[in-house]
């Protein structure tokens, strides 16, 4: 058993425990509506619990794969501290999902890890920011993908 339970459970519990122990909520830094749609950007941190990736991290002896945790945590801490005045919201970990259709109410799986909201001048200048990030680097997610949040039609 490792510190994150048992090794089906690593793919979602690994950035829980890591963002859980490090990172305080970050405030906005400009007053208002912080959900402005004008410069705000979602980022998912996406990765697959079967990728190979994964079942390479799955297979590390325990204190490796805990150096590996402390290794990450301090890499996405810096992380944060550097690009905390972008930050809109921190976000977190995501736990097991609920698909909703006119059929009813469904458990599913899907690759998303994690998400953060940030603010950038363009859409490639928040990707810039994940260029490098420890969720694929040092963790075994796969990548961060960013969207542009979009003005409600009508609104």
């Amino acid at each position: 058993m490792s510190a994150f339970g048992s090794k089906a459970d690593m793919g979602r519990t690994y950035l829980r425990r890591y963002v859980e122990l490090l990172f305080h909520p970050v405030r906005p830094q400009r007053k208002g509506n912080c959900m402005s749609t004008n410069d705000t950007y979602l980022a998912v941190f996406r990765g697959s619990k079967t990728s190979p990736k994964m079942m390479a991290w799955n297979s590390l002896p325990e204190t490796e794969r805990r150096a590996k945790e402390r290794e990450g945590m301090a890499a996405w801490k810096a992380w944060v501290e550097k690009h905390q005045s972008v930050i809109v919201a921190m976000g977190g970990p995501l736990g097991k999902t609920k698909k909703i259709t006119q059929r009813g109410i469904e458990d599913i799986s899907n690759d998303m890890g994690a998400f953060t909201v940030v603010r950038a001048e363009s859409n490639e200048s928040a990707a810039k920011l994940f260029e490098n990030h420890p969720h694929f680097t040092i963790f075994p997610g796969e990548a961060v993908e960013v969207m542009p949040v979009l003005p409600i039609p009508g609104a």
